[in-house]
């Protein structure tokens, strides 16, 4: 009598298995279980799932919020290269399928011997959850609290000694050009197409670490104003500031944009700010800028934008952006913007589109990240790290594969009579 050997089915293709079923689309990676065991092509990154928690939030939920969960929590890891991992996973949270979808019927008994089964885990505590009225002073000062105000010496770790927070602009592929160089570039790009000029008044929205404003008045002999909802970017910038000896000439305050009447200012700089005003209140936001600007004076908006605005869904589910990085932030299309601002007065002159610089721009602060990852974790928490880390990983996929862009959009307060002080061609603020 022939003995048949039949394959030993280990956890790990358990539950590549289940996997499949459970997102509806072969696994990409390669899958290895908390007992050791391996599944799956052999030439992909790793998937590692250490906890059987981690089964349970994907179950829960299904999507990009369940797989970040499992990964923010230490539940779920990648071997590898993480940006090849996200780039393989991401067909399967953009095709994630509903809960109710799900066949649980054909992997009940599956889900049973994996002692997967059971009630939902709570989110990892670095989960936000904004509480008040959308946008609103106290709702905003939440939200970006929780974005910012996690340490001044982590963000030094990320951002490098530039401690600038956007898009570089990479003017060069010299050997020895990196991020510094690039981040002074691109305070530099700013300035010349604000047309700054000694003892010109600059309005700084949003003005994180005080860089730009240091920048302005050191270089340019601007007296400058920045205003900021974080407290600790206040602090930071003040001694900025301070250290720099130019106390006389920069002002920092933590002010939301909604109190400002200091105008008018001859230029007014909002970088990386807008994504944290809504689209709603975003008319609202370019008129205070408008009534806030002289005539004849330059608005400088860098701004993250999306190829178009998602079709409105009753039972969206929250996103891992929203959930852990930006609660309440969103993108819109440049299109929008520019209307936005032609609608509150302003007359647009040049749209520069960055998004290939975006994306070697947040590839440079993961290898910073990782490249300090125990002091990072020292600083904040494990959980916390392992946000900036994915949140930065995929976010320079997604500007790579122009699923977002971020733009600079110089607009104008033309005098009365349509005069618009702009040189003849663009060779006067242009790069």
């Amino acid at each position: 009598m022939a003995i048949i050997n039949t394959p030993h089915v280990t956890t790990a293709s358990k539950l590549a298995g289940l996997l499949e079923a459970v997102l509806q689309v072969p696994m990409p990676v390669r899958v290895r279980a908390w007992d050791g065991s391996t599944a799956g092509p052999t030439d992909a990154p790793t998937l590692i799932i250490r906890n059987r928690r981690a089964l349970r939030r994907i179950l829960w939920q299904p999507n990009e919020l369940g797989l970040a969960r499992a990964y923010v929590a230490g539940e779920i890891d990648v071997e590898g290269d993480l940006y090849d991992a996200l780039n393989r996973l991401a067909g399967l949270v953009w095709r994630a399928p509903d809960r109710k979808d799900l066949p649980f019927h054909t992997v009940a008994g599956d889900l049973l011997r994996l002692g997967v089964l059971g009630t939902q885990p709570k989110p990892p505590p670095e989960e936000m959850q904004v509480t008040g009225g959308r946008h609103s002073k106290r709702r905003d000062r939440q939200a970006i609290s929780h974005h910012y105000d996690v340490g001044n010496d982590f963000y030094r770790i990320v951002l490098g000694e530039s401690m600038v927070y956007s898009c570089a602009y990479w003017a060069s592929d010299e050997l020895g050009y990196g991020l510094a160089d690039a981040q002074r570039d691109k305070l530099d790009l700013i300035c010349r197409k604000l047309d700054l000029k000694p003892g010109m008044r600059l309005l700084d929205v949003g003005c994180g670490w005080g860089s730009l404003a240091v920048h302005a008045a050191r270089t340019y002999g601007v007296q400058v104003l920045g205003i900021t909802l974080s407290v600790e970017q206040a602090d930071y910038a003040r001694k900025q500031v301070a250290e720099a000896g130019l106390t006389d000439q920069v002002e920092i305050r933590v002010q939301d944009y909604r109190d400002l009447d200091d105008g008018p200012f001859d230029a007014i700089s909002s970088v990386g700010m807008a994504e944290h005003v809504g689209t709603e209140p975003y008319r609202e936001y370019a008129e205070i800028l408008y009534s806030q600007l002289k005539p004849g004076g330059r608005l400088l908006n860098h701004q993250i934008s999306r190829l178009h605005l998602p079709p409105k869904q009753p039972h969206q589910p929250r996103s891992f952006i929203d959930a852990y990085v930006f609660p309440d932030g969103e993108l819109a299309p440049v299109g929008v913007t520019v209307t936005a601002l032609e609608e509150a007065g302003f007359e647009v002159r040049d749209v520069h589109a960055l998004r290939e610089h975006y994306a070697t721009t947040l590839r440079a602060w993961v290898a910073n990240l990782e490249a300090e990852w125990p002091a990072a974790v020292r600083l904040t928490s494990p959980g916390r790290a392992r946000v900036w880390r994915l949140y930065m990983a995929a976010s320079a996929l997604a500007f790579e594969q122009s699923r977002i862009g971020v733009n600079q959009v110089l607009a104008i307060r033309t005098h009365r009579n349509g005069d618009s002080e702009m040189p003849a061609t663009r060779a006067g603020y242009a790069a």
